[in-house]
């Protein structure tokens, strides 16, 4: 039985005008007003792969740091990339390290390691960097919160640029920023970027077109890192929506086209189909990929999967990553199985739940966490031990609650934190973990509706109308992900005929089934098939929200649903 709730969009619009106007069908028209787009911006929503990003002079001190570089670059002097070791970091590095070698610098890059260095820059790299000649530091997808590293390059004549797009910590109403000599990063409060969502990626992206304008590179060379600004959006997990969606949608295209042998390598191995490559395909196959280098070994592994020019070794380590998640896989439904059963005895009714899961790996504590979100629909964190004796943890959050904000609220009990509103990172003594739970749970003014599921329907929707033609107009909507999921169609009172349980883990549910208006169609539902047939008992009837997809078994075309949330009629 679904313990989610269910609403019914009741926007209005003039959907006839619209489809008339855009060639398209009134039942779509209502999809995108539904969905918050304005009637003027329609057009670009739709037309998404010709819309142009907003102006990169907008960022803060973006002119600056390109001039800055430019100078750098022209005067042989030694510069350092510094990435992060998630897919968003590796993609930012690799734009930024491929265009600066481009232009001729004299750089390198370093990525810290997820567990001797954790997050971001820190100051055993500054003081390496220093020890290599480096004279400028450019950070990518990190650096923000890295006071004390920058403190210490500024103390050893380091020069420092950060490119970030992470939460800027705020104090007395005002940025409380890092000592680096010049920052691009949206968040900041007096940043005119007039759109604050992009990833990492994206703040290197737009630095390198205005470094590349005064190279006077042509316009069309830097069109090649689309597809990794594309990627990393997808990968970290960005809303897609508005220049976001116009960034993976053209993202997209260029991948199909791409002339990267390691991207090639890793798509060909995950068994993806490059030319209807799709964001599900980034967020669930190739981002994955890349992280668990980062998790389990060196995220520099992924790096060097990008830059290579070696067919044989493009492959070799496209095989071996693919092996890594894997392996991370496995360990990862072990710590989701150990988590849910110290949840379920100690911490099932607390607000926020904060698991310590001891010395499983650590790397794995911000997937374990989301796991355990979506089982609960409650913030979690998941904390491990590391090898330096303190505890670390990473969470996930529900939109009720701001994470970054929640656990800015306990910071004399951290150590290291920092973060989004929907995921964060920390680490703290042990003995203080205790007081950290129950502060967070004090603190969270969460009530009991903010822990159900809020579904929105976009048109309850007879089967009927569902056309081939239909389902496939519903593509003009992609790129689905964050912030622009599938629609949701729903109907009341569909009959099962018949079903049969089948998968490895018996988690595919297969039924015939009609509605109240005698339309069949099959449908597909990806659950535990053995507790839905429990479930079910002798009811016939349930009330479902779906979303159509057209199946091509035996070159026979037909429509069937995917079947996401149910509740049984008695």
């Amino acid at each position: 039985m679904s313990k989610s709730e269910w609403f019914l969009y009741t926007k209005h619009g003039d959907f006839d005008g619209i489809a008339k106007k855009y060639n398209i069908s009134p039942l779509l028209a209502k999809i995108i007003v539904n969905r918050g787009i304005a009637e003027d911006s329609i057009g670009n929503y739709l037309g998404a792969l010709k819309c142009k990003l907003n102006n990169a002079h907008d960022f803060k001190d973006i002119d600056k740091s390109a001039a800055f570089i430019k100078e750098y670059i022209e005067g042989g002097k030694k510069i350092r990339v510094v990435g992060d070791y998630d897919i968003d970091g590796i993609c930012s590095t690799y734009v930024l390290i491929s265009a600066l070698k481009h232009l001729g610098a004299d750089a390198d890059y370093e990525i810290p390691d997820r567990i001797k260095d954790g997050y971001g820059i820190n100051e055993s790299i500054i003081k390496k960097s220093h020890e290599d000649g480096c004279e400028l530091i450019i950070t990518c997808d990190n650096g923000i919160a890295a006071f004390g590293a920058l403190e210490l390059a500024a103390k050893l004549g380091v020069k420092v640029i950060v490119t970030d797009h992470h939460e800027v910590f705020r104090e007395d109403n005002k940025d409380l920023l890092p000592r680096a000599d010049m920052i691009v990063n949206p968040k900041q409060e007096d940043c005119s970027y007039p759109f604050k969502q992009v990833c990492g990626a994206v703040v290197a992206y737009r630095l390198v077109e205005v470094l590349y304008e005064l190279f006077s590179i042509p316009k069309n060379e830097i069109e090649k890192f689309k597809e990794f600004i594309a990627i990393a959006t997808v990968g970290d997990v960005m809303p897609l929506i508005s220049e976001n969606r116009i960034i993976v949608k053209q993202g997209l295209e260029r991948i199909k086209l791409s002339e990267n042998i390691g991207l090639k390598s890793l798509i060909k191995v995950c068994g993806i189909d490059s030319k209807n490559i799709n964001s599900y395909d980034i967020g669930f196959i190739l981002g994955p990929c890349f992280n668990a280098s980062g998790r389990l070994e060196s995220a520099k592994l992924s790096l060097k999967l990008l830059l290579t020019n070696d067919e044989k070794e493009a492959v070799e380590l496209a095989e071996y990553i693919k092996s890594l998640n894997d392996e991370r896989k496995a360990l990862t439904q072990k710590g989701v199985e150990f988590a849910i059963e110290l949840v379920e005895s100690k911490y099932i009714d607390d607000d926020i739940i904060v698991a310590y899961i001891g010395d499983y790996h650590e790397s794995l504590a911000g997937i374990i966490a989301g796991r355990l979100k979506e089982r609960y629909k409650k913030p979690c964190f998941v904390i491990t031990d590391t090898e330096e004796g303190l505890i670390k943890g990473s969470g996930r959050s529900i939109e009720a609650y701001n994470m970054f904000e929640g656990i800015r609220a306990a910071d004399s009990l951290l150590t290291k934190y920092g973060g989004h509103p929907m995921a964060a990172g920390l680490s703290l003594e042990k003995d203080k973990l205790s007081e950290f739970r129950k502060l967070l749970n004090s603190n969270s003014e969460l009530k009991e509706s903010d822990f159900v599921e809020k579904i929105w329907i976009d048109i309850a929707l007879p089967f009927a109308y569902l056309s081939e033609d239909f389902v496939k107009e519903l593509s003009l909507l992609e790129p689905f992900g964050q912030g622009n999921q599938k629609p949701n169609f729903a109907q009341k009172q569909v009959e099962i005929i018949n079903l049969r349980v089948f998968g490895q883990n018996r988690n595919v549910v297969k039924l015939r089934c009609k509605d109240s208006f005698g339309t069949g169609i099959d449908a597909l539902i990806f659950t535990d098939g053995d507790e839905f047939i429990k479930e079910l008992g002798d009811k016939r009837l349930f009330d479902i929200i779906y979303y159509p997809k057209i199946n091509d078994f035996n070159n026979k075309i037909t429509v069937q649903i995917v079947i996401r949330d149910w509740k049984f009629k008695y």
